[in-house]
């Protein structure tokens, strides 16, 4: 048996056997759990919820481990959420780079192994070498605001060493330290929980309602909901979120588009359009390219397991 498989049915074992045993981490806390097993790709993923001292704040915890995949990189669309990736099995990231001829000629550079990203309204581009063992957290729309002293919108677009950040002593060791996927994202919640100092993870009661409003309201409208100035709205908003309220709005109404292609919906381009919320089929297409730097029709035929991932090579 290759090197790779013998790899991967270690770590498949290592969360059978906790997903059947009686502890309270996998039941309190597993959400779910896939694998993927085949000539061309041997993939494990996992997502928890994270516990309820975290839970106004963190959408999720998950951890991949996929040893053969078959291309090389893959485009992330914007999802307006702010995400803390770690590698677990290498000492540097990669950065793609998204800008010009930087993702046309494939230029990657390395970066730290443990990184913030920021929120973003385009895409980003990612190198499946580093996909061999990785731990995240999704944070919630305004959820990052209890950890840092810094403002969300500082990491528009970017991605930053968590060094330069947050002091988390020995982050990576500690969880490398753990025997299993399963107890390692249970140690990342712990971290979390620890890195608060006492401080309570809750989001902004203002930002709350807002995110509520704007699914349905314009920007001015939900101002007015929540007995404030647009002007108001709009920095406190974009201190927590990452994206301004107008922007955030955007990447909802593209998210809404993302998922009925993914799941195929019979439906043509101009009832899509307008069922998510756009003016016509031209205001649609338009937005999707800006979003995703390709249209929905290539969308819908490169779409793969995860409808925020699309393989590019």
């Amino acid at each position: 048996m290759s090197s790779f498989l013998c790899e991967i049915c270690g770590r498949l074992k290592q969360v059978l056997r906790l997903r059947c045993a009686p502890h309270r981490m996998t039941e309190r806390y597993l959400a779910r759990y896939l694998f993927v097993w085949s000539k061309v790709e041997a993939m494990i993923y996992l997502e928890h919820k994270p516990s309820p001292p975290l839970a106004d704040c963190v959408r999720s915890l998950w951890y991949t481990s996929a040893l053969q995949v078959p291309h090389e990189r893959e485009r992330v669309l914007p999802n307006g959420c702010v995400q803390i990736v770690i590698s677990l099995a290498a000492d540097t990231l990669t950065d793609c780079g998204v800008d010009s001829c930087e993702e046309a000629l494939g230029v990657c550079r390395p970066m730290a192994p443990a990184i913030l990203v920021g929120a973003r309204a385009r895409y980003d581009v990612i190198h499946m070498q580093d996909m061999v063992e990785l731990v995240g957290v999704v944070f919630r729309p305004g959820g990052l605001a209890p950890w840092l002293r810094y403002r969300a919108d500082e990491f528009f677009e970017r991605s930053v060493a968590i060094k330069d950040l947050w002091s988390v002593r020995d982050l990576r060791n500690r969880l490398r330290e753990e025997a299993t996927p399963v107890r390692k994202l249970a140690m990342l919640d712990l971290l979390l929980r620890e890195s608060l100092c006492g401080r309570e993870a809750e989001r902004r009661s203002m930002v709350k309602n807002a995110l509520l409003g704007l699914r349905r309201d314009s920007v001015r409208q939900t101002a007015q909901s929540l007995g404030v100035s647009e002007r108001r709205l709009h920095q406190v908003f974009s201190e927590d979120v990452g994206l301004s309220p107008k922007t955030w709005s955007r990447v909802h109404r593209f998210q809404r588009a993302v998922r009925a292609l993914h799941v195929g919906e019979d439906m043509r381009w101009e009832q899509l359009a307008l069922a998510c919320g756009y003016y016509d089929q031209s205001h649609f297409s338009n937005d999707f390219r800006a979003f995703s730097g390709i249209d929905p029709t290539t969308y819908s035929a490169l779409r793969g397991r995860w409808r925020n991932h699309v393989a590019m090579d």
